[in-house]
C-alpha cells in the first residue's frame, strides 16, 4: 500500500491479444476520468477511419490469416460494439502477468484508480474502462491521420499530464507508446528492463513488466521505492527522470 499523499500514475501498453465479446456499446466518450472521456471526438475519427479501409490490410495490423479476418471484422464495427473493462479485454503476457483478479480488494481499488493505458485506438483509457475489441498499434499510419503516435501526442499528453498532476508517475511503456506522450508538469520515472546479459531486452521483458506492475500496486511504501525494491534474475531496471 503506497504511503498517505502519495498516489501512482502507472502507464501500461494494451495487449495485441484481446478478448473477444462483452456486453452493451461502445461510447467513445465513456469512461471514468474526465480528461480522457474528453478523447471522444478523437477515438470516434480512429473508429471511423478504420472502417473506411475495411478495418484495415496486412500491413496496418501487422497480422494475416485468422488473425487478420477477426481484426478486420472488429474493426469495422466498433462505434456500437459490445465491451468489456479494459482489464478484462486485454490478454497479452504483461497483462497475464499483472494478474489484476488474484490482487487483493485494496490493490484492485488501488489499480482502477492508478493504471492508464495509451492506445492507438483509445488515446489512454482507464483500465476499468469499457473498450470494444479492436487492433491498431500506436506506430501504424492511418489515413488520414498519419502516425498515430505523432496525431494523438497533443490530446494524449494534456490528457496524461492533467490527470497525472498530483501524482508520482511510472512510465512502462514501449517506445511507440512513449512517442503520443510529451511530459509536462508532472513528476516521475520512465522505466525499462535491461538483460544483465547485455542483450537487448525482447519478449521476456513483457512478463517481467507485468511482475512490476503488479509489485507496484501492492507495494508498502512510496512508489519509487517500489522500484527499488524490486528484483529480478534476468532483468535490472533502467530509470530516468521524466
Amino acid at each position: 500500500m503506497v504511503k498517505k499523499n502519495v498516489s501512482v500514475s502507472l502507464l501500461l501498453p494494451p495487449s495485441e491479444g484481446k478478448a473477444e465479446g462483452g456486453r452493451g456499446r461502445w461510447d467513445p466518450g465513456a469512461g471514468r476520468q474526465a480528461t480522457f472521456r474528453a478523447l471522444a471526438d478523437r477515438r470516434a475519427q480512429v473508429a471511423r477511419a478504420l472502417a473506411a479501409v475495411g478495418g484495415g490490410d496486412e500491413k496496418l495490423l501487422g497480422v494475416g490469416g485468422a488473425h487478420l479476418a477477426r481484426a478486420q471484422s472488429a474493426n469495422t464495427s466498433l462505434l456500437g460494439a459490445p465491451t468489456l473493462p479494459a482489464a478484462r479485454r486485454y490478454t497479452g503476457v504483461v497483462w497475464d502477468h499483472l494478474d489484476l483478479a488474484s490482487l487483493d480488494a485494496a490493490a484492485r481499488t488501488r489499480a482502477t484508480s492508478s493504471i492508464a493505458v495509451v492506445s492507438g485506438l483509445l488515446g489512454v483509457v482507464g483500465v476499468d474502462d469499457q473498450v470494444p475489441d479492436y487492433r491498431l498499434k500506436m506506430g501504424a499510419s492511418l489515413a488520414p491521420m498519419g502516425k498515430l503516435s505523432t496525431w494523438w501526442r497533443p490530446a494524449v499528453s494534456e490528457a496524461i499530464n492533467t490527470w497525472a498532476r498530483r501524482r508520482v508517475v511510472i512510465d512502462l511503456l514501449p517506445q511507440e507508446h512513449r512517442a503520443a506522450w510529451v511530459p509536462e508538469g508532472v513528476q516521475g520515472v520512465s522505466v525499462s528492463f535491461v538483460e544483465r546479459s547485455g542483450k537487448v531486452a525482447g519478449h521476456a521483458a513483457k512478463a517481467a513488466k507485468g511482475r512490476l506492475a503488479r509489485h507496484v500496486l501492492t507495494f508498502d511504501g512510496h512508489p519509487l521505492d517500489a522500484l527499488a525494491a524490486w528484483s529480478d534474475e534476468r532483468f535490472d531496471l533502467a530509470v530516468v527522470p521524466l
